[in-house]
């Protein structure tokens, strides 16, 4: 078992704890990005802003806890997020959109908290075309366990399926828990992690600090106990077929990839969001 702690990275009106990439541990599995952000309360006139930005070779997935948020990009989708949905947006071989609070959620103050996560594409998928899906709460497989609650938000586990389609042996739950529940997390995938969101959790005895990870690669079925009410984010899957590069918003197998998606983006090439005018410059 790897504990890894968390960086803590203003976004403008709130902070997030940035999980991956870490050192040494740079990915798990697939997962390669994992930002906890909130929970924030933002008054009115106050929200997320994030204008829009380009990305290529990886996948995002939007889940949130509490609050909303607005999705757009070049390929004119346009979507809001609430509590319990799935956003699953692929690069491929390039994407560009915006994360903005929606003006009615703006109006009246919005509570943020929720979990941002990049999965690296296959090799074989890094050219893929861009698409974006939206699974509404009600698609996502909800099951219950004794002092437990699991929503099943990537993959095959505890029974469920998740409707969400993606590109390699992949596995996402978001647990629930009562004070004094049990829930053993299986040895199936090569690569796994427990992320404490919040509450007071044991890892086979071991304590886990809230917003903190636990790495796990090797040992066996598991088992997380809370011993107040808690929630947890479990992750996993195959580890990458090969190195990954990551710089800004871009993750390649290649620098060579990476060269000329920064190209593309000083150029203006990767396409506009519909209904947005300002974009984020490349970082020099």
């Amino acid at each position: 078992m790897q504990l890894i702690k968390p960086h803590v990275r203003s976004i403008g009106a709130f902070d997030v704890h940035r999980l991956l990439p870490a050192f040494p541990q740079k990915t798990i599995g697939p997962f390669i990005f994992f930002d906890h952000m909130g929970p924030a309360d933002l008054p009115p006139g106050q929200g997320m802003d994030v204008r829009p930005h380009p990305h290529i070779g990886l996948a995002t997935v939007t889940y949130l806890f509490d609050g909303a948020g607005l999705h757009r990009d070049s390929l004119g989708s346009k979507q809001r997020i609430v509590p319990g949905d799935v956003n699953w947006m692929t690069a491929g071989r390039g994407i560009v959109h915006s994360e903005r609070t929606a003006p009615e959620d703006l109006a009246t103050g919005v509570r943020l908290h929720g979990l941002q996560i990049w999965i690296a594409l296959p090799k074989a998928f890094e050219e893929a075309e861009p698409s974006f899906s939206h699974h509404p709460s009600s698609t996502i497989p909800r099951v219950t366990l004794p002092g437990a609650t699991l929503r099943v938000i990537l993959g095959t586990a505890y029974g469920a399926t998740s409707p969400v389609e993606t590109y390699s042996d992949t596995v996402y739950v978001a647990a629930e828990l009562e004070a004094g529940a049990a829930l053993p997390f299986s040895a199936e995938h090569a690569e796994r992690g427990v992320y404490v969101v919040e509450g007071n959790v044991r890892l086979n005895g071991n304590p886990v600090p809230p917003r903190h990870m636990v790495f796990l690669s090797g040992e066996g079925e598991v088992l997380i106990e809370a011993e107040e009410p808690s929630k947890v984010a479990l992750i996993g899957g195959e580890p990458l077929d090969g190195e990954r590069f990551i710089w800004w918003n871009f993750v390649a197998s290649s620098r060579e990839k990476i060269e000329e998606a920064k190209a593309r983006w000083r150029e203006q090439q990767f396409g506009k969001v519909p209904e947005e005018t300002e974009w984020i410059p490349l970082p020099e």
